[in-house]
């Protein structure tokens, strides 16, 4: 079966409309997709306190904005729950990069689970990573892909998969966070505006 993105897209969520919705899971004691425990939820609630520092430290340069607005308009369909740490940290940069496009870039966010034949067909690596973006244009047809991480997150996950007998999962994702705390999007600013570049 052929995949319906307009129907997908319709089915997603604005980043606003996306808080308000994990703020009532969270509310149920929930999380987005199919696994529901005490751990996810734990995540959730520690990935919302990521949010709403990015939503207030993240700013984009004047470079980034120059580069912004020579980019083509674009929709960006993000794959993601809100129990992964890198979609918290990663869709409020997102999220700030389309307040500044005036108008020109909108980004919506659907759960792995909600379409799994979405992410089975976005695949990094032959694994179901998230977020995974997808670039969208006006006839919801996708034409580039980024994700699920940025160039220095994805070299700490490999040190640490390089290095499990030395170093714990919990120094691993202190490591990581610590990181996104520091470069605070820039990183993923830059990716993201190369990526658009590209799409002229």
């Amino acid at each position: 079966m052929a995949l319906d993105l307009n129907q997908i897209y319709s089915a997603s969520h604005a980043y606003p409309a996306y808080r308000e919705y994990l703020d009532q899971l969270i509310e149920g004691g929930k999380t987005t997709g199919d696994t529901q425990n005490e751990k996810y939820l734990e995540y959730t609630k520690l990935n919302i306190v990521r949010m709403n520092r990015n939503d207030k430290t993240v700013q984009l340069n004047d470079t980034q904005l120059a580069k912004l607005s020579d980019c083509p308009a674009a929709k960006m369909l993000v794959i993601g729950d809100a129990w992964c740490g890198d979609t918290a940290q990663i869709i409020p940069v997102l999220h700030k990069m389309v307040e500044a496009s005036a108008g020109k870039w909108e980004m919506r966010i659907i759960s792995r689970d909600t379409y799994p034949e979405l992410i089975e067909t976005y695949l990094t690596n032959g694994a179901r990573s998230i977020p995974k973006i997808l670039f969208l244009n006006e006839h919801n047809e996708v034409i580039n892909t980024w994700g699920p991480r940025p160039a220095s997150a994805l070299a700490i996950l490999k040190n640490w998969k390089a290095n499990q007998d030395t170093m714990s999962k919990e120094d691993f994702e202190k490591e990581l966070h610590l990181w996104y705390a520091k470069d605070r999007g820039q990183e993923i600013v830059n990716e993201l505006l190369a990526v658009l570049t590209q799409m002229v």
